[in-house]
């Protein structure tokens, strides 16, 4: 039964207090408990007590009960007022939380995920709620709607204003932005700002994209099934689910998403693209989407790329001394091309733009072919690729050629008609530096050659393959000495006595790690440059084990090998080390 209907026939309010009520509700906003107290139609107790029996849970009045600080910090004071929500004890591994709304699933799995503990809500007032917020969280503003929204001028230089939109969630800005195609300036978005309204679901996504920049997950996924949508963050690599809300917001998430990524929302069985800049807090985030039509519905990639987090210096990649050394003297030549492999989201794209910033010189032109433009890297000549139109990665290049480059970063090898194009590139005089999909360095050559590139055309003008991986570093806060047994070194293809007297380490978990173990990822890289021994095997078509052996013979640093250094420093586990690369190299 509805709040105002038990009420009505519980003899606590008339019906012209009801329709008082609901008129205010609907000029000003909030619940209809909360209008009727204002309205003085009805006491918070009275309140409190009916919440009760409509949603069948225990009811609280947090006007009469003292909270420990210790319970208080459990929850922060964004999410407090986010979910208008109040932690009341703890019982073991659970803990009692105070709520306006006991049936919002989204928070309690928020909750849960966030703190680590079972949720049990009990229901209390909205005015019981703020007030108590107020006083437990006394360093904190009052609520914010999180359906405001205003239209801000930030002065980065005289002369240059950003207007955008502000989309409240708790304490977090969540700024929506578009280029202006002609001038470069940032400009308001007029579609958002239009379907900003007061909808659960535009809350919902603004929190999880907040939550997901927050706590430094690189990919949110949205997956629908049969009867709920699984919502997953990537963080340090590995997926963690988050919530699995009602399937019948599948549309309207999607929908929302959609509008944020410039997407058609009428179009639902072709996989679209999308992308958005977007401001969290003081923190500069870009949003690239991706919609895939599955069986239950739209699957949607969010990936986040936080620019704050990124630095471009080859010093600071985590790159052992043998491999920065050959990097650098491969992208010092003249001439020739310079290829970073892994898989999708190893951070190839940051080794490329850390090579270029440090060739980086008023003295060479530099142009860059991307699919998407990743960063505003000052000086260098940067092209979005729009395939639609006819412009990729070979037709750019063409263009690149008749522009007097000295040196051309493509985003990536994908055909073979960008590979011939990119060899002619290297041999008639300029540097190529791009990227593949590929397992190692090694497998790199042959996979070219499966795209129908001429090994000799290859051999003679490849420089050097930087393969690279991300594994995750131990988190600092829980790290704690563990035993490895020396079969499971043998296992692993590893010699015991090289860890004869080393003491392991693995993260127990904790709350800055999200009960993970692990905190941050760190980069492992193998660089093969491009000997003469391996010149004259590539146009013997040999295959990748001898080649991988020949680049160990002339003292290569494989993906292992680099791997197992970290390892050694206790900066990760055994356990990463194996997940990371192939043993047997």
């Amino acid at each position: 039964m509805k709040l105002g209907q038990m009420l009505l026939e519980a003899g606590l309010i008339t019906r012209d207090q009801l329709e008082q009520a609901l008129k205010q509700q609907r000029a000003e906003g909030g619940r209809l408990g909360f209008n009727l107290v204002k309205i003085k139609a009805i006491a918070e107790s009275d309140l409190n007590e009916n919440l009760a029996k409509q949603h069948r849970v225990e009811s609280v009045n947090l006007d009469d009960v003292d909270v420990d600080n210790a319970i208080i910090k459990l929850v922060p004071p964004e999410v407090a007022r986010r979910y208008e929500v109040v932690p009341i004890r703890k019982d073991g591994k659970v803990l009692v939380v105070a709520m306006t709304d006991p049936d919002n699933l989204f928070a309690i799995d928020d909750l849960r995920f966030s703190i680590g503990l079972e949720i049990e809500p009990h229901i209390c007032a909205s005015s019981m709620i703020i007030r108590a917020i107020r006083r437990f969280y006394p360093e904190t503003e009052a609520l914010v709607s999180l359906d405001q929204k205003s239209i801000v001028e930030k002065k980065d230089d005289p002369g240059d204003a950003i207007a955008s939109e502000n989309i409240l969630v708790g304490d977090e800005v969540f700024e929506s932005m578009v280029m202006d195609e002609d001038d470069g300036t940032t400009v308001e978005e007029e579609d958002i700002s239009s379907l900003v309204a007061d909808s659960p679901v535009v809350k919902l996504v603004n929190s999880i994209i907040a939550d997901a920049v927050k706590r430094g997950a690189s990919d949110i996924h949205f997956e629908p099934f049969e009867k709920y949508i699984r919502i997953r963050f990537r963080i340090d690599g590995v997926l963690h689910e988050v919530m699995r809300p009602s399937r019948k917001y599948r549309s309207a998430i999607v929908s929302r998403l959609k509008i944020l990524g410039g997407m058609n929302i009428a179009e639902r069985h072709l996989p679209q693209d999308g992308r958005q800049k977007i401001r969290v807090g003081d923190r500069f985030v870009d949003m690239r989407l991706a919609t895939l039509p599955t069986l239950f519905g739209e699957k949607v990639e969010v990936r986040l790329l936080d620019r704050s987090k990124v630095i471009l210096d080859l010093e600071k990649l985590g790159m052992e001394d043998e491999s920065l050394k050959e990097l650098r003297r491969a992208i010092k030549r003249p001439y020739g091309i310079v290829l970073v492999t892994g898989p999708t989201g190893c951070g190839k794209t940051t080794t490329l733009y850390s090579a270029l910033t440090e060739l980086n010189d008023i003295g060479v032109n530099i142009m860059t072919a991307e699919n998407p433009v990743e960063f505003n890297l000052k000086g260098i000549n940067q092209v979005q690729m729009n395939e639609e139109i006819g412009l990729t990665f070979a037709s750019a290049l063409r263009a690149y050629l008749r522009q007097d480059p000295d040196i051309i970063m493509v985003g990536e090898i994908r055909d073979q008609e960008t590979s011939q194009i990119a060899i002619r590139a290297a041999l008639t005089g300029h540097l190529v530096l791009s990227t593949t999909h590929t397992n190692d360095a090694p497998s790199t050559i042959n996979r070219l050659i499966d795209m129908g590139t001429e090994p000799f055309m290859l051999s003679t003008s490849l420089i050097a393959i930087c393969s690279q991986r991300l594994i995750r570093r131990i988190c600092p806060k829980c790290k704690a000495q563990v035993h490895v047994p020396d079969e499971a070194l043998v296992e692993a293809g590893i010699d015991p006595a090289r860890f004869a007297n080393f003491t392991f380490h693995e993260g127990t978990g904790c709350d800055f790690c999200n009960n993970t173990g692990y905190r941050g990822r760190e980069g492992i890289f193998e660089v093969m440059p491009v000997t003469e021994e391996i010149r004259q095997l590539i146009e013997s078509d040999a295959n990748s084990i001898q080649i991988e052996k020949a680049a160990l013979a002339a003292g290569m640093v494989n993906l292992r090998e680099a791997a197992l250094r970290k390892l050694e420093r206790g900066m990760t586990t055994f356990e990463e080390v194996i997940r990371g690369t192939v043993g047997g190299e």
